[in-house]
């Protein structure tokens, strides 16, 4: 039977379920190869773990999908998703060490979120003016 692994991240709403298997290399997000993915800023974004990871990419296929909140937030949910599936199938220390140590956050989900709107208030910071004359 074929080695499959299954991994997710999250950045607010957004949430990239990975399906890493062994193959040329190819990257796909929602069925879409990774080259083609606009803004190219995301994509650079989406690119760093398997920069990281170097040639060990070369060796597997990461299907990748996505849903939920804006672009930059998919985006930094699919770089999670993708360097968990990396670790977990090279199951490498040092590419872990590597990972943590360039940024936390491509293993670690950002549980940051929205504060919530207060009353008397536009937003969750901003209020409206008082005058007392």
């Amino acid at each position: 039977m074929a080695k499959v692994i299954h991994t997710s991240g999250k950045r607010k709403t957004a949430i990239a379920r990975a399906t890493v298997r062994s193959g040329k290399g190819r990257i796909r997000i929602n069925k879409k190869p990774v080259e083609f993915y606009q803004p190219e800023l995301a994509r650079l974004k989406i690119q760093e773990p398997l920069e990281l990871a170097g040639k060990q990419t070369n060796r597997i296929d990461i299907n990748i999908d996505v849903y939920g909140g804006g672009v930059m937030g998919q985006a930094e949910a699919t770089r999670t998703a993708i360097a968990r599936g990396i670790i977990e199938w090279f199951k490498d220390d040092d590419l872990q060490k590597l990972f943590q140590n360039y940024d936390r956050a491509l293993l670690v989900n950002d549980t940051r979120r929205k504060e919530p709107k207060h009353p008397m208030g536009r937003g969750a910071r901003k209020k409206r003016q008082k005058s007392y004359r």
